[in-house]
């Protein structure tokens, strides 16, 4: 594998080193190993699905009919084998929890382009499964859904199915809203995009950070050098205090003036309620961010900005807990109001290895706008988001927005593993792997977030 994996005990110790001298040490106050934290509500239902009767052929439809269930958010459908593409049509609707209304059919989209890299321990992973884009349908109780096979797919072995096997429907709740953590946050960026947030309460202790597990500390400790243990949002920075902080960790590097953008507001992942205990234990780096990759999520636009970090939840679990995944494949999101989240567990500031762009996860960075954008415009503020957070993230790293770099394929249907790549530093899917990934809409907006990032660095 590339990069290593730290436990999350050798992160703990390692990062606390930069905690401000007011907090107790780890070894004071650290939870034990076996401490669990009480769960965050939320779940995945997975359900088989079967031959539909009524169809040309039941080999080349599965489905379930109508049906009552708990109630979910987010759907999506699965297989066993990752490798495996499906090759056709999924369409789901869904009962709106309340009204009883029924939706139409939607369109999920088959072909889900984002994943770990080959030859990766994450990548050869016995829970790895095939998956669609997961679509985000509002709280539901109610579903439906239908996979038809492309009806001129030449490539099937006579006498097996054209679908994958081991085929369901993962219907996930993302569960309630951490009370009183990020809401007024997410208000405050709405109204004004790029104005700090209030600084997080320091807390003395770790009882009152609320971090019982040892991976909810694991995970705060390693955002130790841009915010208080227990934080729920990275404060924004002004461009001369964010190169102050630049010159602090960088003693070794003399230039007078870093090309690095002000750190713009982020909300972490105990801001939007992840539940630490779904991810693997451990982080996983590289050795530097040389690019990033913007994505979208493809999971449909009909949500609000205070819905986002239930869309991320439910993105989290359905890429942990139903594709078979570490973690949340994205290092970053971009909600439409321009919020940004922290993603993949490890450190905003750091060389976090995702699962974002199969076969170039390697020293690079993934940024997803929640949201589908091959026939929608994406909203100003996302775009502009994604100038602010690269101008900052790149920028830590010496690398230019509007320049070019080189990475080394891991293997992927572009381009053959061990090849190097010229690339855009700031790329979209598409550039390192065939798909329609971010949209035609959006990926026609990366020419503008390179010069607004560069601008932001100050070049």
């Amino acid at each position: 594998m590339r990069g290593f994996l730290a436990s999350s005990v050798g992160v703990t110790c390692a990062a606390a080193l930069a905690l401000p001298l007011a907090l107790p040490t780890p070894a004071q106050a650290g939870p034990s190993a076996g401490t669990s934290e009480a769960a965050v509500p939320g779940s995945t239902r997975s359900l088989p699905l079967v031959p539909l009767t009524g169809t040309r052929s039941a080999a080349h439809a599965q489905g379930l009919t109508r049906r009552d269930v708990r109630p979910f958010s987010l759907v999506g459908v699965i297989w066993d084998d990752p490798s495996s593409e499906l090759h056709g049509r999924v369409q789901v609707r869904t009962r709106a929890t309340g009204t009883g209304r029924w939706s139409g059919w939607q369109d999920v989209e088959t072909h889900n382009t984002h994943g770990p890299d080959p030859d990766t321990a994450e990548g050869e992973s016995a829970r790895m499964h095939g998956s669609t884009a997961p679509l985000w349908v509002g709280d539901s109780d109610g579903v439906e859904v239908r996979v038809e096979a492309q009806s001129d797919d030449r490539t099937t072995v006579p006498g097996e199915s054209p679908l994958p096997r081991g085929l369901h429907l993962e219907l996930v709740d993302p569960g309630a809203d951490p009370v009183g953590r990020v809401q007024d946050g997410l208000r405050a960026g709405a109204r004004a995009l790029g104005e700090p947030a209030p600084d997080a309460p320091e807390d003395d202790s770790i009882a009152r950070t609320g971090l019982q597990s040892g991976e909810s500390f694991a995970t705060s400790v390693a955002n130790a050098d841009v915010a208080p243990l227990g934080a729920t949002e990275i404060p924004a920075l002004s461009k001369s205090r964010t190169e102050l902080e630049y010159g602090a960790a960088h003693p070794e590097e003399q230039r007078a003036k870093p090309y690095v953008g002000a750190r713009p507001h982020i909300v972490t992942r105990r801001g939007w309620g992840a539940d630490e205990s779904l991810r693997e234990s451990g982080f996983v780096y590289t050795k530097k961010v040389k690019a990033a990759f913007v994505h979208h999520t493809a999971s449909g636009n009909n949500y609000s900005c205070s819905q986002a970090p239930s869309v991320i939840r439910s993105i989290y679990r359905y890429h942990v807990k139903s594709s078979g995944w570490r973690d949340i494949g994205y290092n970053f999101l971009v909600d439409k109001c321009g919020n940004i989240y922290e993603g993949r567990a490890g450190g905003v500031t750091k060389a976090v290895m995702g699962a974002h762009t199969l076969g170039f996860n390697s020293n690079s960075m993934g940024i997803a706008v929640i949201g589908s954008f091959d026939s929608s415009k994406p909203p100003a503020a996302a775009v502009t988001g994604i100038a602010k957070l690269t101008a900052w993230k790149l920028g830590l790293f010496g690398a230019n927005p509007r320049g070019k770099t080189y990475l080394k394929s891991g293997g992927g249907n572009l381009y053959r593993k061990g090849k190097n790549v010229r690339l855009n530093v700031i790329s979209g899917h598409r550039d390192g792997f065939a798909t329609d990934c971010p949209g035609k809409k959006l990926y026609g907006k990366l020419g503008s977030a390179r010069k607004a990032a560069a601008r932001y660095q100050g070049r």
